[in-house]
């Protein structure tokens, strides 16, 4: 198999799951779908090398989450966007489903990134460290902290959430 084939079939196999990490990071499914074409480009161009990780999807997420820092930090990313959100595929709960997802948007990027990364996406302390290049210590007070800070977020809505 060629390179552009074994990527195609990676790209494949993992473009779902990273659309949706990043529009969990976002909120906005055409920045996500943007997110996600970014990541993958910067897989597609170094491929070669790239195709040698340990974990490949793995290393695709701590791309997409580096994509969205990126992202945030630019002045443009504090645009609005018009339009309605359409999150595919959620049936049960949606009204619960937006109001964690509201919640999450008052986080800071980086908190948001790792409470998603934990919890969403199942990574381990040292995963979620390694994709974001900060030390394991960081990760635990900060998700501990964003955590504390949900909670009374979601206070009124905790039974519900919860059950």
């Amino acid at each position: 198999m060629n390179d552009d084939e074994d990527f195609t079939e990676f790209a494949g196999s993992c473009a779902e799951r990273l659309r949706t990490t990043a529009f969990m990071l976002c909120r906005d499914w055409h920045l996500a779908q943007d997110l996600t074409q970014s990541t993958l480009t910067k897989l597609y161009l170094g491929w070669r090398r790239v195709r040698q990780a340990d974990n490949l999807p793995a290393y695709a997420q701590k791309v997409l989450v580096r994509v969205y820092l990126d992202h945030r930090r630019r002045r443009s990313s504090t645009e609005a966007v018009v339009g309605a959100v359409h999150e595919q595929g959620y049936r049960h709960h949606p009204d619960l489903r937006l109001t964690m997802l509201d919640a999450l948007a008052q986080l800071p990027p980086r908190d948001r990134a790792i409470v998603i990364l934990r919890y969403f996406e199942d990574l381990s302390v040292e995963q979620v460290a390694d994709a974001l290049d900060v030390p394991a210590s960081i990760v635990k007070t900060q998700t501990r902290r964003s955590l504390e800070r949900l909670r009374g977020l979601l206070a009124a809505d905790q039974l519900a959430l919860f059950a």
